[in-house]
């Protein structure tokens, strides 16, 4: 037996015991956790500075507070969360008592990612433990000094018998996904340098090369998928893709050009719901350049290479990846690269084609094309001819404009005169849709992401003469009474007297 078969082995031991189930040790659990939070700050924000030049603000915001807003929002309503729930019943069951029961999956693995290692591997944690499982943690490797935080600190924080943190390359997380596990959560990034390979038809072996792709590569996902089915385990993916952002005619540029460009060049662009192309109309991109190289320089001064505020690029070849992509229209701001620092200036594109390489795939770096359309109506078909995103922007002071994109596109979350804000609402799913996931988290939908709803019947073992009618020898004119005992019945509409 492999190392990680006798891990899940120990873990389901536990599991089967009941140790997780109490409301007590789920309390203990999160508890427990937000005090790693609490001890181990400073060396969060060391490890993710090492990492990828990341400033301590961002961390505090989008790492330490999402995670303890979680956390907080969590404990506050875990008890109601996991009460039974009553729901309707017919008139055969009246009697009896019908209700949702939350159990926990049992065993389950959470792969998280490297651009937000703390938010994105925490915050399911959150809920997969307030569920009453137990967890296998698999944080990316590629942001190296996280990975060597979480498996070194964590672990001494939470019930080791309950939970464990692997570190594994991507041959390692080969075969830690050939495990059966009950539930399986990615968010992640491409997870090493080498391939994941998992056996196709005709005894051949399918590989896919994972060291180029962004972040949620729908790819990645496949892999997931493809290991996930041999078991039959649920998944959860959150895949990331282009998230479009139409500012129409109508709306403050000076206002659309900061809170674009803090959601683009936030992280340096690392981010699976910044925003990733502009479409507008000609006159607004003529206004909308120089407002957002004033943002720019507002944001970073004159020099954004030599601003503590802005991130690097986390890996070379990820650097490789997106310096590539700045050959794509004509550079209207920014363009500088440094190889040795993994630095790309704050850029935006324009004369942008929609076959360049920047459109082809998810940027996840500090690149904002901007491309146009005729109107309003030619965004839309534009939008609705790709895959679905998982997040879709729209500035306008009109609300029928913002109403029109909310009903005529379809993307995993949408967000309207601002970008990323909509994540800080523990009351929003958060998830995408086709190639840009399946599944959602947040608040009690993490909770519930990690709870399987079991229906449950309770009758008493008396009252034996009400079920007469539907027992054999069947008799024809029982069966109007039946069906009245079980049939659920149309409502009429009210009627007003005017």
């Amino acid at each position: 037996m492999s190392d990680h078969a006798e891990l899940v082995s120990h873990l389901r031991a536990a599991w089967l015991s009941g140790r997780t189930r109490p409301l007590e040790y789920r309390t203990a659990q999160l508890e427990a956790l937000g005090l790693f939070l609490e001890e181990k700050k400073q060396d969060i924000l060391e490890a993710t500075a090492l990492d990828m030049r990341k400033p301590s603000f961002e961390v505090e915001l989008s790492e330490i507070s999402v995670c303890r807003s979680e956390l907080n929002h969590t404990l506050n309503n875990l008890a109601a969360w996991m009460k039974d729930e009553n729901v309707d019943k017919n008139w055969a069951t009246q009697l009896d008592s019908a209700f949702i029961h939350k159990d926990p999956y049992g065993v389950v693995l959470i792969i998280g990612p490297w651009n937000y290692p703390i938010n994105l591997l925490l915050v399911p944690l959150i809920g997969a433990i307030a569920a009453g499982n137990c967890v296998v943690l698999k944080p990316s490797e590629i942001s190296r000094n996280m990975e060597r935080l979480v498996a070194e600190a964590l672990p001494s924080y939470l019930d080791k018998d309950c939970f464990a943190v692997v570190t594994a390359g991507v041959e390692e997380t080969t075969r830690l996904l050939e495990n059966k596990f009950d539930y399986i959560f990615f968010t992640g990034a491409s997870h090493g340098e080498a391939e994941l390979r998992f056996g196709y038809t005709k005894g051949q072996e399918a590989q896919l090369t994972l060291q180029s792709l962004p972040t949620g590569s729908p790819s990645v996902g496949r892999i997931v998928m493809t290991a996930a089915a041999k078991h039959l385990t649920p998944v959860t993916l959150e895949l990331g893709g282009k998230n479009p952002c139409y500012v129409s005619d109508t709306c403050n540029v000076q206002n659309v050009a900061r809170r674009v460009a803090w959601g683009r060049f936030f992280n340096a662009g690392q981010t699976c719901v910044a925003p990733d192309y502009i479409l507008c109309s000609v006159e607004m991109r003529e206004r909308l350049v120089p407002a957002l190289r004033e943002a720019i320089t507002e944001f970073y001064g004159p020099e954004p290479r030599d601003s503590p505020d802005f991130a690097r690029i986390v890996g070379d070849k990820q650097f490789n990846r997106v310096q590539a992509l700045l050959s794509s229209g004509r550079v209207a701001i920014g363009g500088e690269t440094d190889e040795k620092e993994r630095y790309i200036a704050p850029t935006v594109l324009v004369d942008v084609q929609e076959d360049d390489p920047v459109m082809r795939e998810e940027i996840f770096g500090p690149v904002l094309p901007i491309l146009t359309v005729t109107s309003e109506e030619d965004a839309i078909t534009f939008i609705n001819a790709r895959e679905r995103p998982l997040t879709l922007y729209v500035f306008s002071s009109s609300t029928k404009v913002v109403r029109r994109l909310l009903e005529r596109t379809s993307s995993g979350g949408f967000c309207a005169n601002d970008t990323i804000m909509h994540m800080t609402l523990t009351s929003l799913p958060f998830g995408g849709i086709g190639l840009s996931g399946m599944g959602r988290y947040h608040g009690r939908f993490t909770f519930e992401t990690f709870s399987h709803l079991r229906s449950a019947l309770l009758r008493a073992d008396g009252r034996e003469a009400l079920n007469s009618l539907r027992y054999p020898p069947y008799a024809p004119r029982r069966l109007p009474m039946l069906r009245t005992t079980v049939e659920s019945r149309r409502r009429t509409a009210a009627c007003t007297l005017l």
